[in-house]
């Protein structure tokens, strides 16, 4: 076996090895469960209670809880939230945001999907919701500050618009006025100014906070290797998340009574939770000091982030005012980067690009900028593909033109092996001599193939993370780039009246759909622009290898096996073009008719 054939089979079994190593340890993630309503908690607490922080010193927290009925939340007075983009409720019991729908994104591609609801109150399963107050520091009765519990009154205001801010009030009936100004934008950042009055005789010091809280793990966790679902936070510039499962084994703070992990930011920071395409987060005014909190009370299975400012004083007479933002809505790449630009510290980073962030963002950028250029998203990951090849285009025609020229050595590297005999040493000495001479590199063709994984291993994480691919269409079947191609040749693409498999099942691998067989048309087409190898090992693997990558990428989202296709026909093209200007003229026909040729049989041994 010569070097060029030993190296092409090097490789193509790497290849495959990482490939299929990729799809073992990644297996493709199943399809979105239908949210079209909350699904039933196991753990979800009965009484629908939350952990309120109070400050004893500057920026430190304890528990405080009150229990709160389910009928007091069910009964107490509501303000609608009516945008554009989100519709929901504030409930006056501890002036909550706990009702948020997303009025752009629905369940699933179904008629009568329900849209996302991502806030929940505390008496429903799966609670997640937001609460902004103070908590009384040393010397201050906690009954004098507002707690989760407060029914609070409407003071202006009757309808949450992006035109029109609302303003709670509540008196505390010895001298403190507490007053909550609630706003939203045109897109899913909500601003809330908090202000208290002392129109007592006596100072008070209390700390301004923001508690965003989640009765129990979600139910439709992903729980896949590339996709952190979980608390993300940024302290002062350093980036972190934490898993729903990494919770639990904080140590446990007497003091707060749950689980916890503080940490003092100084200027910037901010900490939330995120799922697959949502986050909600808590955002206190950049460039302030405050106390950053992830917390787990397993006694309620309440996980909890807050936000817990330092101690200030009102003296009487006097005003203090806090600001805090808080994020609900999905992790949209043009909104997310609008509000790092206006002030929200490396806000970009809550979508989860991975540790190859360097190559992720800007994969993603150029897609989204074809897409909003293009309009189709299937047609930008052909433009970006056109983009990615022509950027590697100085490295493949190297490589490709090299190939070209070990072709034309053929015959003098057979003449060394007659010459060598069983000598590999002279053997090998002649080849390398043979190379320098020729000014050829025999693993330059590895080059392009190399290339191509981490760039593969990269879009993949993309399509899969950004909310941009979801339910991203294409065109006819094929209107959710981020999920399997739903066609199937087991109903002979919908020829015939039955349904297709069950994504995920067994069925579904076998009858794959026409996108993987496209797939693996191209690249068995790419393969005959060489003809066969001789050798009967050389000619199973390279005859194999594109029906087993169609059938390993069948499952995976259909806009990556969109790319995949159009890198293998772009390939084609090249490699057709460059060998001809390098005097080779790939005989394609020929080499597809030999493929299909009858073999002669072997003369029996006399």
């Amino acid at each position: 076996m010569d070097d060029q054939n030993k190296n092409l089979i090097i490789a193509t079994a790497l290849s495959f090895v990482v490939i299929l190593v990729w799809f073992v340890l990644f297996p493709p993630p199943e399809p979105d469960a239908t949210l079209d309503g909350p699904v039933a908690s196991e753990t979800a607490p009965a009484e629908g209670t939350l952990a309120t922080p109070t400050a004893d010193v500057p920026a430190a927290t304890t528990t405080a809880s009150t229990p709160t009925e389910p009928s007091a939340i069910e009964t107490a007075p509501r303000v609608a939230i009516e945008t554009p983009r989100v519709n929901g409720s504030i409930s006056m019991l501890g002036g909550r945001i706990d009702e948020l729908s997303l009025a752009d994104y629905n369940t699933s591609l179904r008629d009568d999907a329900q849209i996302v609801e991502i806030l929940f109150p505390a008496n429903e399963a799966g609670a997640q919701y937001a609460l902004h107050g103070w908590a009384a520091a040393v010397g201050v009765d906690p009954t004098a500050v507002p707690g989760p519990n407060t029914l609070w009154t409407l003071a202006s205001g009757d309808t949450l618009t992006v035109d029109t801010p609302i303003t709670l009030t509540w008196d505390n009936g010895a001298g403190l006025l507490f007053s909550k100004e609630i706003s939203i934008d045109a897109d899913f950042l909500f601003t809330i100014t908090q202000s208290v009055q002392n129109n007592g005789d006596a100072a008070a010091s209390m700390a301004p906070y923001a508690v965003l809280a989640r009765h129990g793990e979600p139910t439709d966790l992903k729980n896949f290797f590339i996709l952190h679902e979980g608390v993300v936070a940024m302290t002062d510039g350093e980036y972190s998340e934490t898993d729903w499962d990494e919770l639990p084994e904080f140590e446990f703070n007497q003091r707060a009574g749950a689980r916890t992990q503080e940490r003092n930011i100084t200027e910037n920071g901010w900490i939330g939770f995120t799922d697959h395409y949502w986050m909600s987060v808590l955002i206190p005014t950049q460039g302030t000091a405050f106390k950053s909190v992830a917390k787990y009370d397993e006694r309620r299975d309440i996980y909890q982030t807050e936000a817990v400012s330092s101690v200030q004083t009102v003296a009487p007479g006097q005003v203090i005012t806090n600001t805090t933002q808080f994020f609900a809505g999905a992790k949209e790449w043009d909104v997310l980067k609008a509000y790092e630009d206006a002030g929200v510290y490396n806000f970009i980073d809550t979508i989860d690009w991975g540790w190859f962030a360097f190559l992720t963002k800007p994969i993603f950028w150029l897609l989204h900028q074809f897409n909003i250029l293009i309009g189709n998203m299937g047609i930008a990951i052909i433009a970006l593909t056109l983009f990615i090849k022509a950027l590697l285009f100085p490295l493949a025609y190297k490589s490709y033109v090299s190939m070209a020229k070990m072709k034309e050595l053929q015959p003098k590297m057979e003449k060394l092996k007659e010459e060598a005999g069983d000598d590999k040493q002279k053997m090998q000495q002649g080849m390398m001599a043979l190379y320098k001479k020729e000014k050829v590199n025999p693993a330059a063709g590895c080059l392009p193939i190399l290339m191509q994984i981490p760039i593969f291993f990269s879009l993949y994480k993309v399509i899969f993370v950004t909310i941009e691919l979801r339910h991203a269409p294409f065109f006819g079947p094929f209107q959710d780039l981020s999920a399997p191609d739903p066609t199937s040749i087991f109903n002979f693409y919908g020829l015939f009246p039955w349904g297709t498999p069950e994504p995920g099942s067994i069925m579904a691998l076998v009858f794959i759909g026409i996108l993987p067989l496209l797939l693996g048309i191209s690249m068995w087409l790419q393969q005959k622009l060489n003809p066969a190898p001789t050798d009967p090992t050389q000619q199973m693997i390279f005859a194999w290898m594109p029906w087993v990558f169609m059938f390993m990428l069948g499952s995976f989202a259909s806009g990556l096996v969109v790319y995949w296709i159009a890198n293998n026909t772009i390939t084609f093209t090249q490699q057709y073009l460059i060998m001809r200007s390098q005097g080779y003229k790939p005989d394609l026909l020929g080499n597809i008719k030999g493929s299909f040729a009858r073999k002669a049989k072997p003369e029996p041994k006399k």
